[in-house]
């Protein structure tokens, strides 16, 4: 493979966060007496803000109360995942070294906030490796649209087409694959469909395995 960057998704990639995600929006339903609505929380995964509500929105239908929902959510989230630090994901840390010895510059590329980001990137001492930090809120299209690793690769001064990007969800994996880069996906809550294997990506049990493969 031959690449001069590479960029990084930070939820299920880097971080070991969207288990958490999931269990509190799983306990916000239930606090506020709404059902658990499986698919509609996993349709969420990989997008900004702006996505998420309109997804929630219209998997529940009318008569939600969405800034309830939200807010209850991300109290229970904030508690876990931003106030204090994740886990780090199986072999993070050594790939993000190697490619630093070898003088790749890289950048994330994350449809959370850009504070959120920072601070969950800060906590779990991550955020040092990065060049940059392209957010959800930085952005007017959330994944699967690549205009967020158009913008990660632009922040580096590399074309899309000379960069990795490492995703875990089926949102990123359009946008990275959309935007001309070489992809892997580490599957984090969903295994990738056939549907979506047919785009041709690579597709790894952990980022050690991509660590030996670059190597």
């Amino acid at each position: 493979m031959h690449f001069s960057a590479a960029v990084f998704d930070m939820d299920g990639l880097l971080l070991d966060s969207e288990q958490v995600s999931y269990d509190t929006f799983s306990h916000a339903c239930s606090e506020l007496g709404l059902a658990f609505k499986e698919q509609v929380y996993l349709s969420c995964i990989g997008t900004n803000a702006e996505q998420i509500k309109k997804t929630i929105c219209e998997g529940y239908g009318e008569g939600l109360d969405y800034p309830r929902l939200r807010d209850c959510w991300l109290d229970k989230y904030h508690a876990l995942a931003v106030d204090q630090a994740l886990p780090i994901k199986q072999g993070v840390v050594d790939l993000l070294q190697w490619l630093t010895s070898q003088g790749v510059p890289l950048a994330v590329a994350t449809s959370s906030g850009k504070p959120t980001a920072e601070a969950k990137l800060g906590n779990a001492d991550l955020l040092h490796f990065f060049e940059s930090v392209s957010t959800g809120c930085q952005v007017n299209n959330s994944k699967p649209h690549p205009e967020i690793f158009l913008k990660a690769a632009k922040s580096l001064n590399i074309d899309a087409s000379k960069c990795l990007a490492f995703e875990d969800s089926e949102n990123g994996v359009r946008a990275a694959v959309a935007a001309g880069m070489q992809v892997y996906q580490i599957p984090d809550l969903i295994q990738p469909s056939d549907e979506l294997k047919r785009l041709g990506h690579k597709v790894r049990d952990s980022l050690s395995e991509v660590l030996l493969e670059l190597k």
